[in-house]
This record gives structure tokens, sequence and C-alpha cells, in this order.
């Protein structure tokens, strides 16, 4: 499944890759304004990319196609979970994720992270991913396929820093699931750089600046 997506870089050559996957319903470039309001010139420049996810029916939203990294099958979210697209878009993200490393980008320098279903794909990645990478960034998500995660992980990644963040009155993947995924992360031996703020399912101007600092730490 070939990704459509959207490059947008902060100077040429760049040392570093930034790999974010929008929300549920949206598309590659709802996290544009955000990415421009980090501040990385510390880091030197960097390449973000901004895949789409394939347009599929959606369960819970009636099987109304939209854009969607895999199937939400009930508002639960983990009590039935859509392996397959899991997987599958899985694999498209390790196909861009291979693209970089060909472009001269190591795996050390590249980071992926996710909004909602996006941070849900990105910690499955992230996680599972051969070789180590710079780090792991989930916002307003949870951890997807936990059963597995012990079995699957990668050693590779095992000090990876991970950054969560997630609003207190989040009414979509609410807080208690969050912190479920935080904990079963802390459990398995994973350093989280964990952040809460009263907002709702969304991304608020505290944590872009929270999220700025944290890159340029695992990036410096």
């Amino acid at each position: 499944m070939s990704l459509e997506v959207i490059e947008a870089q902060t100077g040429d050559n760049p040392v570093a890759t930034i790999l974010i996957m929008h929300g549920l319903g949206a598309d590659g470039r709802d996290f544009l304004p955000i990415a421009e309001q980090l501040d990385l010139s510390s880091v030197g420049p960097v390449r973000f990319l901004f895949p789409s996810a394939p347009v599929i029916p959606v369960t819970i939203n009636g099987g109304f196609e939209m854009p969607a990294w895999y199937d939400i099958l009930g508002a639960d979210l983990v009590k039935r979970e859509d392996e397959t697209g899991l997987r599958q878009s899985a694999a498209s993200i390790e196909t861009l994720i291979a693209r970089e490393k060909a472009r001269g980008i190591p795996a050390h320098r590249i980071v992926v992270a996710g909004f909602s279903q996006g941070c849900a794909m990105a910690l499955m990645i992230g996680l599972r991913h051969t070789e180590r990478l710079a780090g792991i960034v989930g916002l307003s998500g949870y951890l997807p396929l936990a059963a597995t995660t012990a079995a699957e992980r990668a050693a590779a990644n095992h000090d990876t820093p991970i950054f969560l963040a997630h609003g207190t009155r989040d009414g979509v993947v609410v807080l208690p699931r969050a912190e479920a995924s935080r904990d079963a992360l802390q459990a398995l031996g994973y350093t989280v750089d964990w952040h809460a703020y009263p907002m709702e399912h969304s991304v608020c101007p505290q944590e872009i600046v929270d999220l700025a600092q944290w890159l340029r730490r695992v990036l410096a």
C-alpha cells in the first residue's frame, strides 16, 4: 500500500527526520501548522514527513469511508482491534522509514510521532522497529495490540525515549486508557516522558513547547 506523503524541510541537507501520523478522518496536512511551531533550530535542518492514511470504511462511524490507519470496531478501542489494518499500515510506514535510511538519515535520527490513531501507529511501529530510533511520540492516543507488545518488541528500541501527552478532558480516547498505556510501557521497562494537559482531544500550546524541548534533547 503506497501512501501519499507531504514533505517539508527546515533547511537543506536535513540531519534528522520526524514522521508524523494524523488522526482518524484527517490527512497529512493536519499537523503542518503544528510542525511549523516546533523550534528545532538547535538540531539543524529537519525533514518532516506527513503521510495520509488510506480511505477505508470505519465501523464505529457506521461504515462511512474516511482516512484511517485502521478500522475502529468499538468505543472501547482495545477489546476488539483491527489487527490486520494495524499491521498493513505499519508495513506502509516501515517503507517510508526505509526510504529515509536510503536517503541518508540513519534510524537513530528518525522520530516516529502521531496523534490519536497516529499515536497508536507510532507506538506500534516504534517499539517493533529493528533498529534504534531517536524517539517515539504519542499524542492523545493509546498502545495498540498491547497483549503482543512484549513478545514482538525489538530489543534495539528498549531504551528509546517515549513522549506521551494527553488531555485530561479527552472524550475520544479517555484519560484512563492513555494512563493504562503509559503504565504498560513503564512495566515493560520503557522510559516514558508523560504530560497531561487540561484540554479535550486536541493539541495545546504548552504541549507544543514541551514536545519541542523533548525533540531538541533526543535529537541533540
